[in-house]
């Protein structure tokens, strides 16, 4: 199924939501909480829809949330989330300095920090790691999502790597090709510490952009795929 984000019309207040259907336009900015294992996970997974929700929300508020890094890949992170987040309303990024590769061990202090979000930010929409993940720190960030944020419209994104875990996402976001190029030389130029990763490129990123936009098709062909769990319309 379908999912896009257009601007309400002149006549109504906030945003509507498409799922193949339209939905009342609801008041107020659209906020949305961006959660990432490590300082790429968010661009890599969903750094396209972002951008398109940008240029077709200009009312967005953003939280952007990375719980790993060293002080480069938070010097990283910190430079590629500003990027992304060019022409938000507002914006804010919160950066953790858990150990990657140890967020199921430190389990107790990693729930107190997402518990910590819901304390002066409540998101329309939130965008996760995928729950089948079979990185582990993915897999855990993605599990307390669910349990701090139990009635909020959560979206899995995916990310390509050597674990071969990808599935069959179920809702879609068309990316135009400025988009997914943006998205793409965005990636190679904000984490330089990843270039040695043979699996980390435009072609990769492009492909399985080229993928989904074969799932869902689009006049450009490219998209970014998503795991939903409950959606609510109302």
């Amino acid at each position: 199924m379908g999912r896009q984000v257009r601007r309400a019309d002149p006549g109504s207040h906030g945003v509507s939501l498409m799922l193949g259907l339209r939905l009342a336009a609801r008041e107020g900015p659209l906020r949305l909480l961006c959660l990432g294992a490590h300082s790429d996970d968010i661009e890599i997974g969903c750094g396209g829809t972002i951008l398109h929700l940008i240029a077709q929300v200009p009312e967005i508020e953003i939280r952007w949330v990375v719980f790993t890094g060293n002080e480069q890949r938070a010097a990283e992170a910190r430079a590629s989330a500003a990027d992304f987040m060019t022409g938000a309303a507002r914006s804010e990024i919160v950066q953790h300095r858990f150990r990657d590769g140890y967020l199921p061990y430190e389990g107790a202090i990693v729930k107190d920090a997402v518990e910590a979000l819901r304390c002066n930010y409540e998101p329309d929409l939130v965008l996760t790691h995928y729950l089948s993940d079979a990185h582990q720190d993915h897999r855990q960030i993605a599990e307390l999502t669910y349990n701090t944020f139990r009635n909020h419209l959560i979206l899995e994104y995916e990310i390509p790597k050597h674990d071969g875990d990808l599935g069959n996402p179920m809702v879609f976001v068309p990316l135009s090709e400025a988009e997914a190029r943006r998205k793409t030389a965005a990636l190679q130029r904000h984490f330089v510490s990843q270039h040695r990763r043979d699996w980390f490129s435009e072609e990769t990123f492009l492909a399985l952009m080229r993928l989904r936009g074969t799932f869902a098709p689009t006049p450009s062909g490219l998209a970014e795929g998503f795991y939903c769990r409950k959606a609510i319309l109302d």
